[in-house]
C-alpha cells in the first residue's frame, strides 16, 4: 500500500511512531520542507531533497542525501551499498539506541548548509586507455592518410574504432572490418555518426 502522507507513514510503522514523530519534528524545525517521495518521507530545500526517514522491522532511521558532503558530523554516518552510493548516506538507529534528537541536528544542520552553499557530489570521470591491436597499428604505420584521419578524431571515435577491431576474435574478421572502416576514417566519420542522427 503506497502511502499518501506523513501521518499515514508513521502509522504504517507503529513499532517506530515515537521516533520517526520526534525526528520529524526535529527536521521541521529547521525549516525543511516535508513530502512524500519513493513512499518516505523526504525533506526539501528549494526542491532539492537534503534528509528522509525511513522504517523497517528492525530498524529506522534518516538518510542524507548528500551525506558524503558532510565534514564535521561524520561519526554516525552509514554508507548502505559501499561502492555503489556515492552521496547518499544513513544513520541507522535500533531499539538498542536511545535516540537523542540533539545528537542527530547537528548532521541535518551541516547538510543544509551545503545544501545552501551548492555544495555537489563531484563526478569522477575515469580516462579510458587506447588499446589498438597489432593488425590495426599496423595498418596505422603503413598508410600515412589513415594515421593522420585517426589522429584527428575525438579520443571516444579513436576508442569506438579501436575496440570495434579488437573485439574481433579472429584475424579474418579483424581484417574485414578494418577494410570497411578505413574508407570511413579517412573521411573524418565516427563509427556510431550515421546512427547518431536518426
Amino acid at each position: 500500500m503506497a502511502v499518501k502522507n506523513i501521518e499515514e507513514y508513521f502509522d504504517s510503522h507503529p513499532k517506530w511512531d515515537r521516533e520517526l514523530r520526534l525526528l520529524h519534528d526535529m527536521i521541521l524545525s529547521t525549516g525543511l520542507k516535508p513530502a512524500i517521495k519513493w513512499g518516505a518521507p523526504v525533506y526539501t530545500l528549494n526542491g532539492k531533497n537534503v534528509v528522509g526517514l525511513s522504517a523497517f522491522k528492525n530498524h529506522y532511521g534518516i538518510w542524507l542525501f548528500k551525506g558524503a558532503l558532510l565534514e564535521k558530523n561524520t561519526s554516525m554516518l552509514v554508507n548502505a551499498q559501499e561502492g555503489k552510493t556515492k552521496a547518499m548516506r544513513q544513520i541507522k538507529l535500533d531499539a538498542d539506541h536511545e535516540l537523542s534528537v540533539n545528537d542527530i541536528l547537528p548532521y541535518v544542520k551541516e547538510a543544509i548548509e551545503n545544501g545552501k552553499a551548492g555544495k555537489e557530489i563531484k563526478k569522477v570521470v575515469t580516462k579510458k586507455e587506447l588499446i589498438i591491436c597489432p593488425e590495426f597499428e599496423k595498418a596505422l604505420d603503413e598508410d600515412k592518410e589513415l594515421k593522420e584521419s585517426f589522429d584527428q578524431l575525438t579520443p571516444g571515435k579513436q576508442r569506438e574504432y579501436a575496440d570495434h577491431i579488437s573485439e574481433a576474435k579472429r584475424e579474418a574478421t579483424k581484417i574485414k572490418r578494418m577494410e570497411k572502416i578505413i574508407p570511413m576514417i579517412k573521411k573524418g566519420v565516427g563509427l556510431h555518426d550515421k546512427y547518431k542522427n536518426c
